[in-house]
């Protein structure tokens, strides 16, 4: 390849390295905006002042304000690491006690990584049409995956009275970020345990153990 060559294709490179930069610095820049703000009083142009970019590069990069809202929710949920939980889910040896503790061990890193956004959010999304509908999909995804797993299961593997439906119910009443922080923030519990009462909980909630192998 000519030295010319070479040249441009290390400049399409850099401008795409430069591209994701300041796309990621204009994601933490809303990040620290809506949570010292909340999601209504910061505006696209606090986030361009805050990254240090134009109110057009914003709206280039991410749309709008709902566009860069959901950037956070969908980075959020990377920030858990989705792919570690699949392959978890779908090993060979998981047992539906293993996948309870896996989908724990999901949401504990979910909470820590990105409860600061979740929990405003959520917030917002009480009065905010657009927001109310970017966490209900949110959660829509969540019970998926739940009752994915759920109902994967063979018959009686779930406690008698116990349908999918419900035990998906149970898993998000139990595992919520407001238990997450109660137990953290209020109580003083490390994350590690809160990760390990939650298998233990949802082991004794949703499944048919024999009473003999009950704690």
């Amino acid at each position: 390849m000519s030295a010319e060559g070479t040249r441009r294709r290390y400049d399409s490179l850099r401008r795409t390295a430069q591209a994701m930069e300041t796309r990621a610095e204009i994601a933490q820049a809303a990040r620290r905006l809506f949570v010292a703000r909340g999601w209504t009083a910061t505006t696209v142009r606090d986030v361009a002042r805050e990254a240090g970019v134009s109110v057009p590069t914003v709206y280039s990069v991410y749309g709008n304000k709902a566009g860069l809202t959901r950037a956070l929710v969908d980075a959020a949920g990377l920030s858990a690491d989705p792919s570690r939980q699949l392959a978890e889910l779908e090993a060979p040896q998981a047992t539906p006690e293993r996948q309870l503790a896996v989908m724990a061990a999901f949401d504990r890193r979910l909470f820590e990584h990105a409860g600061d956004v979740i929990v405003p959010l959520r917030e917002a999304a009480r009065t905010e049409p657009e927001l109310a509908a970017l966490y209900r999909e949110s959660r829509a995804r969540a019970d998926e995956t739940r009752v994915a797993v759920f109902s994967s299961w063979q018959t009686g593997t779930l406690r008698p009275g116990l349908d999918v439906r419900t035990a998906a119910d149970i898993y998000a009443g139990l595992c919520s970020i407001d238990v997450y922080t109660t137990l953290t923030a209020e109580r003083g519990w490390s994350p590690d345990r809160v990760e390990r009462w939650w298998g233990e909980a949802l082991a004794r909630e949703l499944l048919n153990t024999p009473p003999d192998h009950r704690a």
